[in-house]
């Protein structure tokens, strides 16, 4: 399968990051610490704010739903990853290798959506707070929330069947370290300029009309924190939005610079690198940036702890 003879496959091998025998065993050590972290942060986040009454509002309703997304497409990268660092064998099935690709797509799209929607959650926070429990109704905010998965799951489902259509590729080794679109597209024997416009098209449509709804939120937010009297005032609203834009700057910042320029993402080593942090890192540092920062998740916290221990 790894001629140059064009045919179809049936599995593909993922190169992964690296063949150094010592170096796997670091990467091994470390995405495991890294992979534990993510699992108890952020299904510990979920779990807290569905168990504190004082976590029960839109913006900690949206941050258990960005919790989950990272838990889920951490998952659906990490363990293969894992498991191919130790063992020879790295291979994937097609079908395998297909919904991995599927899955990761639509929780990186629906991510980004929710940190357009927790923007604009903050701006009716902060620029309309008398009302903003009736303009953030649970309603609303379900349907905002259910929008996101919904155009993760459209704009996925896209995607796939698009690739699902290349009949043949000239090699089964995917330079990479999981099933990503980019470098797989740079295996096929036929014609994928449709693919790869549309992957640009997409990636840079979703990520424009994301970055504008952040972009006029924050605008908006900013001046309203400059007409602040209360010097207290203005501190409070900064260190609230502070998590926020720290995430958002992160994943975006690699979201675009993997999939919002043409050929890109070919699996070279920047872009593995990149790939790593919006991957692995990002769904780990999330849910600490969002606690560490948060008063009211400490306080939760420390709640939640201390009627464990008394009971």
């Amino acid at each position: 399968m790894g001629g140059r003879n064009c045919s179809s496959v049936t599995e593909f091998i993922l190169v992964g990051l690296s063949d150094d025998p010592e170096l796997r065993v670091f990467l091994f050590l470390l995405f495991l610490l890294i992979y534990g972290v993510t699992v108890l942060a952020n299904l510990g986040m979920v779990a807290l704010i569905r168990v504190s009454s004082r976590l029960h509002t839109p913006m900690y309703f949206f941050l258990s739903h960005l919790s989950f997304v990272d838990f889920c497409y951490s998952s659906t990268i990490v363990p293969k990853m894992l498991a191919n660092i130790i063992n020879k064998d790295k291979a994937i099935s097609f079908l395998g290798c297909m919904v991995q690709f599927y899955l990761f797509c639509t929780y990186v799209i629906t991510e980004s959506f929710l940190l357009a929607v927790m923007a604009y959650d903050r701006f009716v926070a902060i620029c309309n707070p008398l009302l903003y429990m009736v303009s953030m109704s649970q309603k609303l905010c379900r349907e905002l929330v259910s929008c996101c998965y919904l155009c993760g799951l459209v704009c996925s489902l896209i995607h796939l069947c698009l690739a699902l259509e290349i009949p043949s590729y000239r090699s089964n080794v995917i330079n990479h370290f999981f099933c990503d679109l980019p470098p797989l597209l740079s295996l096929a024997c036929s014609d994928v300029t449709m693919n790869e416009v549309l992957l640009f098209t997409v990636a840079t449509f979703n990520e424009t009309m994301n970055t504008v709804i952040i972009l006029t939120s924050y605008l908006f937010i900013i001046i309203t924190i400059l007409k602040m009297h209360s010097a207290e005032g203005r501190h409070k609203a900064f260190s609230t939005c502070a998590s926020h834009l720290t995430a958002i700057i992160v994943f975006h910042g690699t979201i675009l610079f993997i999939y919002c320029r043409p050929s890109s993402g070919n699996g070279g080593d920047a872009d593995k690198v990149a790939t790593v942090l919006y991957t692995v890192v990002i769904p780990m540092l999330n849910p600490l940036i969002y606690s560490l920062r948060n008063k009211d998740v400490k306080e939760a916290l420390r709640k939640v702890v201390g009627f464990k221990l008394l009971s």
